[in-house]
């Protein structure tokens, strides 16, 4: 019964969530005259709920008019509209703070969390000539997204989007002050590309356990944190082994938005071509 409530209620559930948090969303002060813009709270709803339809701008048209009809929006913008939204650089900073607002009603059950990234592939080619072959030679350009996760619900609680070659590491400090403002981390898991000195003692500054197993190569000296969790991850393996799968949640988050909304980000959902400019699809995949 509570599986088919949900099911049958989603939409509607989703919608009136993302209206309280759209309420959120500060409005500049308008100056001078000429028609008045979309506001940030209904282009941040209309955005949303266009990548929760899993439709194209044109087909998602009826879905937001019905949204305006029934209260949750001002006015439905024109789907040419909401790609040039997706293009404005403003929305990126709006957009993750919505996923860490989101998160934070979870606050009292979430203190156990992993951190990993995946990616996003898109419709953007780089091509060059390469003289090895003597030929035009191209590929696929692709987004990462870094994110933390609550092990026990798997919520989304920060986020960040990067080009793809971007290091997983020095996303992670980041990554785990802005879920300590909403939540008590008690430990955090991660693999072994996380592992560094700087890493360990982050996790530690919120008062929270790392467990990322060293390599084969690890010694024991090096910093407070890192002797600490050396010492725990060689004489009581087993336990240390038990808080880090903890962090194969993660992977089931990405599998879990990938099947809702794919694995890659369309153009249409952004009017330039750019990996910074598509970074906002990505942010509002997960939002969704």
């Amino acid at each position: 019964m509570a599986y088919n409530r949900a099911q049958t209620e989603e939409k509607e559930t989703v919608a009136r969530l993302l209206r309280d948090l759209s309420d959120g969303v500060a409005e500049p002060v308008r100056t001078g005259r000429g028609r008045r813009p979309v506001s940030l709270a209904d282009s941040v709803f209309a955005m949303t709920m266009k990548v929760y339809t899993g439709m194209s701008g044109r087909r998602a048209t009826t879905d937001l008019a019905a949204c305006s009809e029934a209260g949750q929006m001002r006015a439905a913008p024109r789907y040419s509209t909401i790609f040039f939204l997706f293009d404005d650089e403003k929305f990126t900073p709006i957009l993750t703070r919505l996923i860490e607002q989101s998160a934070a009603p979870l606050a009292t059950v979430e203190t156990a969390f992993a951190i990993d990234s995946t990616g996003f592939s898109t419709s953007v080619y780089r091509r060059w000539f390469d003289a090895k072959y003597g030929r035009e030679m191209a590929e696929s350009t692709w987004l990462k997204a870094h994110a933390m996760i609550g092990t026990t619900t798997n919520v989304v609680t920060s986020v960040s989007v990067t080009d793809s070659s971007a290091a997983d590491s020095p996303e992670l400090p980041a990554l785990v002050q802005t879920t300590a403002k909403r939540f008590n981390v008690a430990e955090v898991s991660a693999y072994k590309a996380y592992l560094g000195h700087g890493n360990l003692a982050a996790i530690e500054s919120v008062g929270a356990l790392p467990f990322v197993p060293f390599k084969s190569n690890s010694r024991p000296a090096g910093s407070p944190a890192w002797m600490r969790m050396w010492g725990f991850f060689m004489y009581k393996q087993d336990e240390f082994l038990k808080h880090y799968h903890r962090r194969s949640n993660v992977e089931t988050t990405f599998s879990a938005i990938k099947r809702k909304f794919g694995g890659s980000v369309s153009l249409e959902e952004v009017h330039g071509a750019g990996e910074r400019d598509l970074a906002r699809s990505s942010v509002t995949i997960c939002l969704a």
